[in-house]
């Protein structure tokens, strides 16, 4: 599916080191293709004969360590994709032995490079030897490609005996919009993929293990996360539930990422540049939805994610609102003819709102789902997304199957920890009590904790904070409405 290509601006600004390597864990990066060929016999016997359903390539490999303690050295995996997602001293697991098939299934894009192929709707597929009989699917957070996911999801659920599957969404890039054939169509193909890959990773396994996964969970980050959410709306019959840790909101009368990405372009260089105006931008910046108490994180995040996001976005479901410009100005001056930082979502036509409406979420979640979102995150404001998102699970009378936790000092990525220890908590901890508090309500009726908000201990010992999180320790479980 292929968008007819638009004008993109020459350049792009020069960014910061820490802009850049953001922008580089967008980037596709080619991962060498040096599989080993399976073993005749041992661990590895008869995986020659595995065969992905719907697949137009694949290519199996037997490995000694499915997680990245062996796939970056053999290069399994690909460290850009998942760089700048997770905190740098994240243990990670090892003795995990097993099948890794990556392959694509047929598509007309070419966005992700990934073994030379060219080629989008690229998966992995992992199996271990060891096998506790679950599936874990994930979709991608960003516009990252298939292993974006491998050390903050898959090394962890791999080493618990499940076997993974991850896709790329069937597009990649900072210019995936240019994929599909009109507005709204490359982020619809995200769904669809992560579904046609469930179904293809659950008939595999029954071939691996000669029977299918007991047990299928679905899980993701930002982006991810909003694949979750649609896919227990939409596709309930996969799965026995899911983990959203901070998913993107869409919704056709918002908020979205459209409402408050805006505001704050227009707000922060005037709260940057100090001054008479500095209070009142700061004022807008909290009215847009970002929580006081992060402005600490702003500087980077309107070099890094505000501008980009806006307009690469805003270009996917509205590109006529800048013309022939593809994407925008980057950085434009309120004021400018066609600015990102002017757009008006409420104002447009009424189509725009029909292609929101495409990939909408509605909160009629099907099988349980456990939500948890940092309270400073600086990308996806929690008050304009997730404690949105569960009013509309409550509103839609599935409030029974959802719990949301709002994780005092998380952000939107972990790897900020490192640079602000003492102000913020990871969120990688929380997601896998999450996740094992699932486990135990989906396998033995345990009823997860309360939904509400988990307290930043006042020690803030970050090494405890790197381990462990309990859901059940905090304030109220009154969740906002």
């Amino acid at each position: 599916m292929r968008r007819p290509p638009f004008r993109f601006p020459p350049v792009l600004p020069r960014r910061s080191a820490p802009a850049a390597l953001a922008l580089a864990a967008l980037a596709l990066t080619t991962v060498p293709a040096t599989a080993s060929p399976p073993a005749a016999g041992g661990h590895c016997a008869r995986s020659a004969a595995l065969r992905v359903p719907g697949a137009a390539h694949q290519q199996t490999a037997c490995l000694d360590e499915l997680t990245t303690a062996g796939t970056v050295a053999s290069g399994h995996t690909d460290p850009a994709d998942w760089a700048g997602l997770t905190p740098k001293d994240l243990a990670v697991p090892r003795g995990v032995p097993g099948i890794q098939i990556d392959g694509y299934f047929p598509d007309s894009s070419t966005t992700n490079t990934n073994h030379g192929w060219q080629h989008d709707s690229q998966f992995v597929l992992r199996l271990p030897d060891r096998w506790n009989g679950g599936l874990v699917v994930a979709g991608t957070p960003g516009n990252r490609e298939q292993y974006a996911n491998d050390r903050a999801i898959a090394d962890w659920v791999l080493a618990r005996g499940y076997a993974y599957a991850a896709t790329d969404k069937g597009n990649t890039g900072t210019a995936f919009h240019r994929d599909g054939d009109a507005p709204g169509e490359a982020v619809a193909e995200w769904n669809d993929r992560v579904t046609q890959l469930t179904r293809a990773a659950r008939a595999t396994i029954a071939q691996r293990y000669h029977r299918p996964p007991a047990r299928t969970l679905v899980t993701g980050m930002s982006n991810g996360g909003y694949l979750v959410r649609w896919q227990l709306e939409n596709h309930p019959e996969l799965y026995d539930g899911g983990v959203d840790w901070e998913g993107t909101l869409w919704r056709a009368d918002g908020p979205t990422l459209l409402d408050f990405l805006p505001p704050a372009l227009r707000a922060y260089p005037v709260y940057a540049a100090g001054g008479a105006g500095a209070e009142e931008a700061r004022r807008e910046l909290h009215a847009a939805g970002f929580p006081a108490g992060s402005e600490f994180l702003w500087p980077y995040h309107h070099k890094v994610y505000w501008d980009l996001t806006q307009r690469v976005y805003r270009e996917e479901l509205d590109p006529d609102y800048d013309g022939a410009t593809e994407a925008g100005t980057p950085y434009c001056a309120t004021g400018t003819p066609g600015c990102d930082a002017d757009y008006d979502y409420t104002t447009r036509p009424e189509e725009v709102r029909r292609t929101v409406q495409r990939i909408a979420l509605t909160g009629r979640i099907g099988k349980p789902l456990m939500t948890l979102h940092g309270t400073l995150d600086a990308l996806l404001p929690i008050g304009r997304d997730s404690d949105v998102y569960a009013r509309m699970v409550r509103e839609a009378g599935r409030g029974g199957l959802h719990r949301y936790y709002r994780i005092e000092g998380g952000t939107h990525a972990d790897s900020l920890v490192d640079a602000f220890p003492d102000r913020l908590r990871p969120l990688t901890p929380c997601h896998r009590t999450a996740f094992t508090a699932l486990e135990d309500w989906l396998a033995k009726g345990h009823r997860p904790p309360a939904s509400g908000t988990v307290a930043l201990p006042a020690d803030r010992d970050p090494v405890t904070l790197a381990a462990t999180c309990s859901l059940s320790a905090g304030k109220a479980a009154r969740e906002r409405s």
